[in-house]
């Protein structure tokens, strides 16, 4: 048998990581090319004259204009953070590498930081990826499915009624003979105004939506998309159609991921941004030597998250 040649890839080696983001210096680097290519602008008054210093060991610009001091990190994701930068970077790389997602837990033995440490740097890194695919649109042909996460409660309400399931849908872009391209992930309840709502932020016409049949999707009639329903009954049936083949896998790999890495976590609360991350890593499985370059840019440009941010996560369910 064939080896997938996207699964069986060349990552970027530990060694190599450490060649290219070991030091301090490097990160810092990086993170100055990152967020002034073309030189230092001071965020007040967009001059260039500026003088440096340090202070406990941070890197600090002074405006020769406006007298204004900021930090490297300042206005990042990095903001505020005691960590060094090469444990932020190694964070990255640990959590864009790993074939089944690691868990805070396993963040924390391999950075040496404390817990509730490791499980902020987790979340904050997973809330870029949220921000990073929220302008995700797919196009052609597009296999979508109901989905949940989490269990039932013990002693508590079986089925789709417990409340310890979060709905969410999973749609997947594929070539015309069914190869997956990209993914959407979006956790919403399924109604016709949400999944009307997420055709016009997730779907570009022209877009022929591949379905089960479920009523919801009927929702996307009139939006300049077409419906392909296949009605299989669910059960076994809806699993091993052969119109369903992309989205069942990715589905498939997802709770597989999902349950083999984390023994619990709020799905209510945090769903969104663990669903984002299996969604970002998707998106660019197809090279994995640049993806850690890729998602430390995208944390030196974002804007802050402070940690009373990343607490009241909460989405409307």
């Amino acid at each position: 048998m064939a080896q997938n040649k996207v699964q069986y890839q060349r990552g970027l080696s530990m060694p190599e990581f450490f060649e290219g983001y070991g030091s301090a210096e490097q990160c810092e680097a990086l993170v100055r090319g990152w967020r002034w290519p073309e030189g230092f602008s001071c965020s007040r008054c967009q001059g260039g004259w500026h003088s440096e210093f340090r202070r406990e060991g941070r890197l600090y610009f002074q405006c020769t204009g406006c007298r204004y001091q900021c930090s490297l990190l300042s206005g990042t994701v990095f903001e505020s953070s005691k960590l060094p930068l090469p444990t932020w970077f190694l964070a990255m790389h640990l959590m864009t590498q790993a074939k089944n997602n690691v868990s805070a837990l396993e963040l924390k033995r391999h950075l040496g930081v404390s817990y509730p440490t490791a499980w902020l740097l987790k979340h904050k890194i997973m809330q870029g990826m949220v921000d990073r695919e929220q302008g995700r649109q797919l196009t052609g042909r597009v296999e979508i499915d109901d989905a949940y996460l989490g269990g039932e409660v013990h002693g508590g309400k079986a089925g789709r009624g417990s409340p310890n399931k979060v709905p969410f849908v999973a749609a997947v872009q594929t070539t015309e003979s069914g190869q997956a391209v990209l993914m959407c992930l979006s956790q919403r309840p399924f109604t016709k105004e949400s999944i009307r709502d997420f055709a016009r932020s997730s779907l570009a016409a022209p877009a022929t939506l591949v379905s089960d049949g479920l009523g919801c999707f009927t929702a996307v009639r009139g939006m300049g998309i077409l419906h392909e329903p296949h009605v299989t009954g669910g059960g076994t049936a809806s699993v091993s159609s052969p119109d369903f083949v992309a989205v069942n896998t990715v589905l498939g790999n997802i709770k597989t991921s999902l349950s083999g890495t984390y023994h619990a976590f709020g799905f209510r609360k945090y769903a969104h941004r663990y669903l984002s991350q299996v969604q970002y890593l998707f998106n660019r499985r197809f090279d994995l030597r640049a993806i850690l370059g890729r998602l430390a840019r995208a944390a030196s440009r974002a804007a802050p998250c402070p940690r009373g941010a990343v607490l009241a996560a909460e989405l409307p369910c």
